[in-house]
């Protein structure tokens, strides 16, 4: 497909399947999280994935990369970023498998219908409205900040859009993890898997993957740390990483 790209726009190589993404370095260009919780997070055949606040869409279609089945949508509030995120989707010829929606996520289920998705997935906005300094460019402020709506937002609704014993994936801070913990159960969230993502070894962790069941029964597994980097190597990444960003092995 060929397109004009937009003032401020680049083609980034997903290194998966060919795919790629537009990008935009004045708005929120996507992250390690994204790619993590692209990895962490699991679809079947015949599944419907809901991709709370998808940004340019990169986790619907690193997730349909790595799949290669299931169904998604990909829900944001900025029009401009859905906006690219479709043109990502054409540019990959993936229309019939990767829908995008303008929409807040106060108004999915109503929009959807209850109980519309097997899985949901979200990698919302870290700090709350009084928590660090709000950055002056909206799109990367309504990115990071929940200025358009709250975790508590997203885990009631995501739970309102979900299937009895679908799954929920998020990729947060370890800071909020009893907040984020409580909430979930709040909502029938009940949390089965954690994961802590490390810089190195040696680092306290700066990321947590969390699965939920939707009305599952109380069971966690920690799962073995993730770590990103090797010893000394200041931006070399562990071969589990590279295989997750779609890179050859460490030589």
């Amino acid at each position: 497909m060929q397109l004009t790209l937009k003032q401020g726009e680049r083609i980034e190589d997903l290194g998966r399947k060919g795919y790629r993404i537009i990008q935009n370095k004045n708005a929120f260009c996507f992250g390690s999280d994204a790619v993590l919780l692209s990895s962490f997070a699991s679809v079947k055949p015949g599944e419907k994935v809901l991709d709370i606040g998808t940004g340019t869409g990169i986790i619907p279609i690193l997730m349909e990369a790595k799949n290669n089945c299931g169904s998604y949508v990909g829900l944001d509030i900025q029009k401009s970023s859905i906006e690219m995120a479709v043109r990502s989707v054409a540019l990959n010829g993936l229309e019939d498998k990767i829908q995008m929606q303008c929409l807040d996520v106060k108004e999915a289920a109503e929009f959807f219908g209850a109980a519309s998705f097997q899985v949901v997935t979200t990698n919302p906005p870290y700090m709350t409205q009084h928590h660090g300094i709000t950055n002056p460019e909206e799109p990367k402020a309504i990115a990071r900040h929940e200025l358009k709506c709250s975790l508590e937002d997203i885990l009631e609704n995501a739970s309102k859009v979900l299937k009895e014993h679908g799954r929920f994936y998020m990729v947060h801070r370890p800071f909020r993890l009893a907040e984020i913990m409580c909430k979930c159960v709040k909502y029938k969230l009940e949390p089965k898997r954690i994961r802590f993502v490390h810089a190195r070894v040696d680092k306290e962790p700066t990321m947590v993957l969390i699965e939920c069941l939707k009305g599952g029964k109380s069971r966690v597994t920690i799962e073995p740390p993730l770590i990103l980097y090797n010893d000394g190597a200041s931006s070399v990444y562990t071969e589990e990483v590279r295989e997750m960003y779609g890179l050859e092995p460490e030589k």
